[in-house]
């Protein structure tokens, strides 16, 4: 038995009396019960019927061998059992997610030959397709000391939408980071007009913004044979400002390895054109918060007069969205 020090309003609180008549009952009966001892040196409350201000709150010592032995002779050795002896707490709070992954282990380890994504693992261990990644099954993982790469599983990621309007090689292919121009160029196309801006396009790449950093990953394995012919050029166009600029950058960066990604220059040429027509008080402030650490890979790209009047637009915090473009531009 073990004890603790308790407040007469944490009991208040904890039981949710309404009246002091019903706080008094309640404490009456917790001593009666050898669930708390009156602290007589923290004196009394003053009312009528007084009570102590202070108690001591006896708890039982639970009997942890049964769940102490079953963590010492149950588990296969891939499960480490040191957390779970320190906290057995925890143990029952995890045995049932514990139980089902070491069943897994002991019955269909063969099965972890080969590569499944997360929800479908998750669903074969603890029938949660969730579990892994947005409940605790990292959490387990952890403590039973399991590194989630032994799981031999992948992250699927957002498909890449495309629209083929020829399967011709080579050909120049266009990712775009925006859906309106995507849609615009695309009919353009249907219309059986193959020159944008003077420039060939064979295929038109959907890239969502940041999201084409993940959907691109399978690029080189889920596409058609087409487009991944290395005489193929590959062309981005996306939104004149920082954060524009930054996913090209890190985009071309990432699968230099793999293939040249340039920026379709001709596009963003005629986004200044227009922007200069307009004038620059009259464009868009640059968002708040963007990260404006761009590199030279994209500036460098024009030629130094285009250069410098890019860097004139970002510098005055304005910026040029890629739907000052239209079908009758393409």
């Amino acid at each position: 038995m073990s004890k603790k020090s308790i407040t007469l309003e944490y009991i208040e609180k904890k039981y949710k009396v309404q009246t002091y008549v019903e706080l008094y009952q309640r404490v009456l009966f917790l001593i009666e019960n050898g669930e708390i001892i009156p602290k007589k040196a923290s004196g009394k409350n003053g009312k009528k019927p007084s009570l102590y201000n202070e108690y001591w709150l006896m708890e039982k010592q639970v009997d942890n061998s049964e769940y102490i032995e079953e963590l010492s002779y149950m588990y296969v050795p891939e499960i480490s059992i040191d957390y779970y002896l320190k906290n057995i707490k925890q143990y029952k709070e995890d045995r049932k997610y514990i139980l089902l992954l070491n069943k897994y282990l002991k019955e269909k380890s063969g099965e972890l030959l080969v590569s499944k994504s997360m929800n479908e693992r998750s669903f074969d261990i603890w029938y949660r397709e969730k579990f892994l990644k947005e409940e605790q099954g990292k959490k387990i993982l952890k403590r039973c000391g399991i590194n989630i790469e032994k799981l031999n599983l992948y992250e699927t990621m957002e498909p890449l939408s495309y629209y083929t309007h020829t399967r011709n090689i080579p050909q120049n292919m266009l990712i775009l980071e925006n859906k309106d121009t995507f849609y615009s160029m695309r009919k353009r196309l249907l219309e059986g007009n193959n020159l944008i801006f003077g420039v060939e396009i064979g295929t038109l790449i959907y890239g969502g913004g940041k999201k084409i950093h993940r959907s691109f990953n399978d690029f080189l394995v889920c596409v058609e044979p087409y487009m991944r012919e290395e005489s193929n050029t590959i062309l981005y166009f996306g939104d004149l400002d920082y954060e524009g600029i930054i996913i090209y950058e890190k985009l071309a960066e990432a699968f230099s390895g793999n293939c040249i990604i340039s920026p379709f220059k001709q596009a963003y040429l005629r986004m200044v054109e227009k922007a200069e027509v307009i004038g620059m008080d009259n464009l868009p402030d640059t968002k708040e918060g963007q990260n404006r650490n761009i590199g030279t890979l994209f500036i460098e790209s024009f030629l130094k007069e285009n250069s410098d009047k890019i860097k004139r637009i970002l510098e005055n915090n304005k910026y040029i969205p890629q739907e000052i473009l239209s079908l009758e531009d393409f």
